[in-house]
């Protein structure tokens, strides 16, 4: 099977990969203790039970299955549970740290038992491990290859790397090994790296591909006409936006260094961004109003959503450049920002660069490869960057992660304590409407402070030839191709 992607991913290391990208390829590779279904509950995967929580919340134990093994033919146990989890605390660059909380210890009992201990409580722990943090890898792997683990992955999993040709396919064969082989009907699966929405909608129609990924809302209309295509359609947990360099002076995982551009030491300049963008008229010449308006990073569905989370700064050019003129800045103000040279994105940068001049803003956009693109975010060599976040059913991994001051992907060297008190006692309690609020209040700081302002969430929108069957696209974004086979 032939899967058109997107994309190139940055690397197929769990404890290192941020792409949305790798998140496909993973799924039909590397499982987790805990995934997320249809309607986005958590449920077990490599674990047999959902975990029991004790010691007033500071004590995780987690029961995980027997008689498996990872693809390099070593035995899934405890202990690999354990190495995993804390290589992902403490690889240097690890992108996992924020996501697991305040981790003291981890125990492995016996073969099927793990027990995580905390410092103190923290709720968003398995909604984590449903994702890259419950990656389980083997031990082996990890000390035979070490940092180059990516060149050799080894996982549970379905499927297991055969070959990697970077910025055109990762190819994929079926793991005799697998525990759960029935369930497994293609041989090989080829994930080919085609950029172009519209080469990778023609090679759904010529048979070239039978999955593709991100279809182009100009040719959802079309290919849904088709009686040979299928398409289909979530809504994202996730969010584009556009984030400034405010403190990353010396790369993420440094400490913030407060930074002197009038982007970053004025929020005025931010701010007036914001009102400078009309976002309903965006999404309507842009996306044939296909996506909806992102306001902060916590969806409308989600339960943790109240009205303030969903409520946009409304389209006022005026303020935009009064807040221009407060700042002490001249106008056309030039805002640098880079963006990923794909076609959509241009697209719509492009669109936003017009639009934003009524609010005072000249906006220079810098294309660059994806891959190039998360490099130069890390390393803070930006001012301003246009990139999503694919989301995640807990909304700690949507604002920690990214606007904490020790969040492992927060880019923009932001820094609030008051916002880092907020975050922490929302992770420290399961009360959902005393989340609710405190996310709820960290979303208004954070609005007026704008590290990172929210333009729209899209619909993944996945084709499928009608030759397959199984496929599945959750609001998590990751197109599932796993147990998918051809039609009789």
């Amino acid at each position: 099977m032939t899967f058109a992607l997107s994309s190139d991913l940055d690397m197929l290391d769990p404890t290192l990969s941020r792409s949305l990208y790798s998140r496909y390829v993973f799924d039909s590779m590397c499982q987790k203790l805990y995934d997320v279904n249809a309607k986005t509950n958590v449920v077990p995967q490599l674990a047999t039970a959902m975990p029991k929580i004790s010691d007033g919340g500071k004590t995780v134990t987690i029961t995980i299955r027997s008689g498996v093994k990872f693809s390099d033919g070593t035995a899934f146990n405890a202990s690999a549970v354990k190495a995993t989890i804390e290589r992902n605390l403490n690889l240097v660059g690890t992108a996992r740290k924020t996501e697991l909380g305040p981790i003291s210890s981890v125990d492995a009992p016996n073969a099927t038992t793990v027990v995580v201990h905390l410092k103190q409580p923290f709720a968003p722990l398995t909604a984590a491990l449903a994702d890259r943090a419950g990656m389980i890898m083997s031990p082996a792997a990890i000390q035979k290859y070490g940092k180059n683990f990516a060149q050799h992955p080894s996982c549970v999993g379905p499927f297991k790397l055969q070959q990697r040709v970077p910025g055109s396919s990762i190819t994929l064969v079926r793991d005799p090994n697998f525990y759960d082989s029935s369930k497994v009907h293609f041989d090989k699966i080829v994930y080919r790296i085609i950029t172009d929405p519209n080469v990778r909608s023609a090679n759904l129609l010529s048979g070239d591909a039978e999955v593709a990924d991100t279809l182009s809302t100009d040719s959802v209309v079309s290919l849904q006409s088709n009686p040979k295509i299928t398409v289909l359609r979530s809504q994202s947990l996730g969010y584009q936006g556009v984030t400034f360099n405010i403190g990353n002076a010396n790369g993420v995982g440094n400490p913030p260094k407060a930074l002197t551009t009038p982007a970053a030491s004025k929020a005025a300049v931010r701010e007036a961004l914001e009102y400078s963008i009309n976002r309903p008229l965006l999404i309507k010449s842009v996306f044939n109003n296909l996506y909806s308006p992102a306001c902060s990073p916590i969806p409308t569905k989600s339960p943790f959503s109240q009205p303030v989370d969903q409520q946009c700064a409304p389209y006022d050019p005026a303020k935009s450049k009064k807040l221009l003129a407060q700042a002490g800045v001249k106008t056309p103000f030039r805002l640098d920002m880079l963006v990923s040279n794909t076609p959509d994105t241009l697209r719509m940068v492009q669109a936003l660069q017009s639009m934003v001049k009524a609010g005072g803003f000249d906006l220079n956009i810098q294309p660059v490869e994806y891959t190039t693109l998360l490099n130069l975010e890390d390393q803070g060599k930006f001012t301003a960057l246009q990139l999503g976040w694919s989301g995640r059913v807990d909304p700690d991994a949507n604002l920690t992660n990214f606007v904490g001051t020790q969040g492992s992907q927060n880019v923009s060297g932001y820094s609030n304590p008051k916002v880092d008190t907020l975050l922490n006692r929302a992770q420290t309690t399961n009360d959902l409407s005393t989340r609710k609020s405190l996310y709820g209040q960290v979303v208004q700081i954070t609005r007026s402070d704008a590290p990172i302002v929210y333009l729209y969430r899209q619909s993944n929108l996945t084709g499928i030839a009608s030759t397959i069957k199984g496929v599945q696209t959750f609001p998590d974004g990751v197109v599932r191709v796993a147990f998918a086979g051809f039609s009789k």
